[in-house]
C-alpha cells in the first residue's frame, strides 16, 4: 500500500473521530456556573477537521438534576487586521472566580430596583505571536454572557476585521426573529416584522441577515440572544443570513448603511473591551419577559444627579395630523389635552421650525404655563442620512448640539426625540454616546427614533428614557400589511424587543388613520401596559381621547410608565400575553389576544399575598370598537376570569381598600 493511500486512510479515520467538527480536549476546558448552580457556560479548546485548535463555548441548564443543552458547542474568536485571535490560542492565566453581587436603580422599566448577581471568570490567552486576548465569562441565574478584551495599554490603534462568535441552537427548535433591513434612505431601523416560530436554521429573506434580539425555544428552553454595553469602541452587530445546523454567526454592518459614511470594521486602542454577548435562558417564558440582564451587564450610571429625569405620558399630534408640528394653534390643543389628562408632556414632532401662527418659544412658554413639559424632535443628520425633515445638521455637530441643548434648558424644554440613524457603524454608536452625555449635562431627556436597539444604555445614561427600533403604531399610516400582522406582532414584542430596553411603540391608537385596525379597542388600551417605555406617547387625537367613557379616561390619566415589580402570568409569543405590574399599592393586570378567536382565561395572582382590593376590569364591549367596565372586589388567593375577544384585550386595576 502506497504512502498516499495510507495518508488518505489516516485522514478518513481522523475525520470520523472528530465527526467533521470539533473534538474536545477535556484537559483544556474552563467553566463557570450561575449562583443557583442551574446554568453553566463552558469554554473548551477543540481541534477541528483541519487539526486547527479553536476555542468554543457551550451552555447547559439543569433539569431534574441532569444537564440539558441550551447552546451547543459554538465558535469564539476575533481577527484583527494585524493578526488573528481565533486559532491555536494558548492559555496564559485563569483568574480566580469572582462573585458579583450588587444592587442598582433604574429611572425607567418594569422593575426599577435591580439586583446584579453572577459568577465571573477571566481567561487570558495568547496567539502564536504572544499577543494577548482575554475572554470574560459570566453566569447568572437567568442567563450567561461573555466578552472579549484586548488587555494592556498602547498608543497604537487596531482594527477588528472579523468576529467569529456564533450561537448554535439545537435544530429541533423554533425562532421568533426579525430580518435585518436593506440599506435605504430610511433604513436600517429595526422596523421589520418578527417571524412567528419558524424552524431554527431558516435563512433570512434578506442577504443582510437577522437582527437582534433573537428568541428561540429548543429542548424545552427559552433563549433570547442580544448584546449589551455597546461602547463607542465597537460597532453594533447582528446575525448572518444563513444558520447551517442552527449556527447563527455574528455579522458587522453593511458598507452602504448611513449613505456609505463610516467604517464597517471597528477600530480602537487597548485596553479595548468589546460588548457583552448576552444569552437570557429559562425553562418558561417568564424568565425572558422578567429579565433585567441587559442592564446588569451595562456600566453604572455616569456621575451626576439624575433626579430631574421624570418618566411620564405624552400627547402626540403627528400620527393623526402630519402637518400639525407646523401649526401653533393645533399644537396648543394637544398641550391642553395633556393638561386635561394629567399627562406630563406633549411632543412637538418634525418640521416645527416651519411653524406658523406662533413660535416654538411661545409654544414652550404656553406649555410651561399649563404645567406640561415639551419634548422636541430633531433629525440626527448629518451626512449619514438624506432625510429632509427638519431641523437637521444640529445633533451631529458637537458645538451646535451643545448650544441647542443649552437653549432648550433655558426655555424649560424637558427632552428631545432624535430620528433617522440608519447604521450601527462605530462612528454612529459614538454619536449616540456623545448625544446622551451632552444631553445629561443640560438636563435633557433623550428618545431615539429610526435607531438601533437598546443595549443597556439606560442604566449608564439615565436620561435615555425611550428608543423606537420597532414596527409601531405609525405603520397604520403607510404599511398596508400591518393591520393583519399587528395582533401577532403585539404578543411577540414583549418576549423579544421590549426585553432589552424601552420601546416607544406609541400605543392606544383608536382612530383609523389610513389602514383600519383589526385589533380591538381594549387590545389597544392594554398595550399601554403590555409595552414599556420611559415615555408613553399616546398616538391618537384630542377628539378621540376626550370622547372616551369616563372610566377609560380615568385609566389613561393614571396609567404608570414605571413599576416596582412585574410578573409574567401566561402566554406564548404570537398567541397571547398576560402581565401583572405593581406601582405602589396598586396592581395593573393587562392581557392581549393575538388570535382571531375568543378565549376564556382564568388565573391567580400568587404574588398578591394579602389585602382586599377594589377591582376595575375594562374589556371589549358589544363589538371590538367599544368598551365595557365591570367593578368588583378582589381578595388575595382569588382567581380572576376574563373573556377576551378575538384580537381583543383587557386591563384590570386593583386598588387596595
Amino acid at each position: 500500500m502506497g504512502r498516499n493511500n495510507l495518508l488518505q486512510i489516516f485522514l478518513i479515520v481522523s475525520l470520523a473521530i472528530t465527526g467533521f467538527g470539533f473534538q474536545n480536549q477535556e484537559d483544556e476546558s474552563w467553566k463557570v456556573s450561575s449562583p443557583n448552580k442551574n446554568l453553566t457556560i463552558k469554554i473548551s479548546k477543540t481541534v477541528d477537521q483541519y487539526r486547527i485548535a479553536r476555542l468554543v463555548y457551550a451552555v447547559t441548564i439543569l433539569k431534574n438534576g441532569e444537564p440539558s443543552t441550551v447552546i451547543e458547542p459554538s465558535p469564539l474568536g476575533l481577527e484583527r487586521k494585524d493578526q488573528q485571535f481565533s486559532e491555536n490560542l494558548s492559555i496564559v492565566s485563569k483568574g480566580d472566580e469572582k462573585i458579583i453581587d450588587e444592587k442598582f436603580q433604574l429611572m425607567i422599566g418594569r422593575q426599577q430596583q435591580c439586583v446584579n448577581r453572577a459568577r465571573e471568570l477571566d481567561l487570558t490567552f495568547k496567539n502564536k505571536n504572544g499577543a494577548l486576548i482575554k475572554l470574560i465569562i459570566r453566569a447568572y441565574d437567568d442567563g450567561v454572557a461573555f466578552k472579549y478584551v484586548f488587555p494592556g495599554k498602547s498608543d497604537s490603534s487596531f482594527t477588528v476585521i472579523r468576529e467569529l462568535t456564533g450561537f448554535k441552537i439545537p435544530k429541533n427548535g423554533r425562532a421568533w426573529i426579525e430580518r435585518y433591513d436593506v440599506p435605504s434612505q430610511y433604513t436600517p431601523a429595526y422596523e421589520k416584522f418578527y417571524e412567528n416560530g419558524i424552524p431554527v436554521g431558516t435563512p433570512s429573506p434578506n442577504t443582510e441577515g437577522w437582527a437582534f434580539p433573537a428568541l428561540f425555544n429548543a429542548n424545552g428552553n427559552w433563549i433570547l440572544i442580544s448584546e449589551a454595553n455597546l461602547s463607542p469602541g465597537y460597532c453594533g452587530v447582528r446575525l448572518e443570513q444563513n444558520a447551517p445546523d442552527g449556527l447563527y454567526k455574528i455579522r458587522f454592518p453593511e458598507p452602504k448603511d448611513a449613505n456609505g459614511t463610516g467604517e464597517v470594521e471597528p477600530k480602537s486602542s487597548p485596553p479595548w473591551e468589546m460588548p457583552w454577548r448576552m444569552i437570557i435562558i429559562g425553562q418558561t417564558p417568564a424568565t425572558i419577559v422578567e429579565s433585567n440582564l441587559v442592564y446588569s451587564l451595562s456600566d453604572s450610571a455616569i456621575p451626576g444627579d439624575f433626579s430631574w429625569v421624570k418618566p411620564g405620558r405624552s400627547s402626540w399630534s403627528w400620527l393623526t395630523d402630519n402637518e400639525s408640528p407646523k401649526n401653533y394653534n393645533t399644537l396648543r390643543t394637544f398641550i391642553d389635552l395633556s393638561a386635561e389628562m394629567k399627562w406630563e408632556y406633549s411632543l412637538v414632532d418634525a418640521n416645527w421650525d416651519l411653524m406658523q401662527g406662533g413660535t416654538i418659544e411661545q409654544l414652550v412658554n404656553y406649555a410651561n404655563s399649563k404645567g406640561v413639559g415639551i419634548l422636541m424632535w430633531y433629525n440626527s443628520g448629518g451626512a449619514h442620512n438624506s432625510v429632509s425633515e427638519r431641523p437637521r445638521d444640529i445633533m451631529c455637530d458637537t458645538q451646535k448640539r451643545r448650544e441647542e441643548f443649552k437653549k432648550l434648558k433655558q426655555w424649560g424644554v424637558k427632552g428631545v426625540k432624535i430620528d433617522f440613524w440608519h447604521s450601527d457603524k462605530q462612528n454612529l454608536i459614538a454619536l449616540y454616546h456623545d448625544i446622551m452625555k451632552d444631553a445629561a449635562t443640560f438636563h435633557i431627556m433623550v428618545n431615539f427614533h429610526g435607531c438601533t436597539i437598546p443595549r443597556g444604555w439606560s442604566r449608564t445614561y439615565p436620561n435615555l428614557i425611550a428608543m423606537e427600533s420597532v414596527k409601531g403604531e405609525e405603520c397604520y399610516l403607510f404599511d398596508s400589511p400591518y393591520p393583519a400582522k399587528a395582533p401577532i406582532q403585539n404578543s411577540i414584542l414583549p418576549f423579544t424587543r421590549n426585553v432589552i430596553g424601552p420601546m416607544d411603540y406609541t400605543p392606544v391608537g383608536l382612530s383609523n388613520v389610513k389602514y383600519p385596525h383589526l385589533t380591538s379597542f381594549a387590545h389597544e388600551l392594554a398595550l399601554s401596559l403590555i409595552f414599556n417605555s420611559g415615555i408613553l406617547h399616546f398616538a391618537d387625537n384630542v377628539k378621540t381621547y376626550l370622547s372616551l367613557p369616563e372610566y377609560v379616561k380615568e385609566f389613561l390619566k393614571s396609567v404608570p410608565v414605571t413599576f416596582d415589580e412585574t410578573h409574567f402570568i401566561s402566554g406564548e409569543p404570537g398567541k397571547m400575553i398576560i402581565l401583572a405590574s405593581r406601582k405602589g399599592d396598586t396592581w395593573y393586570i393587562s392581557g392581549i389576544n393575538s388570535e382571531n378567536k375568543g378565549k376564556a382565561v382564568s388565573f391567580g395572582l400568587p404574588f398578591v399575598r394579602d389585602g382586599l382590593f377594589s377591582m376595575s376590569l375594562i374589556t371589549d364591549g358589544s363589538d371590538n370598537k367599544s368598551f365595557l367596565n365591570q367593578k368588583s372586589s378582589f381578595k388575595s388567593g382569588n382567581q380572576i376570569k376574563v373573556n377576551i375577544s378575538g384580537n381583543g384585550g383587557f386591563v384590570i386595576t386593583l386598588k387596595r381598600k
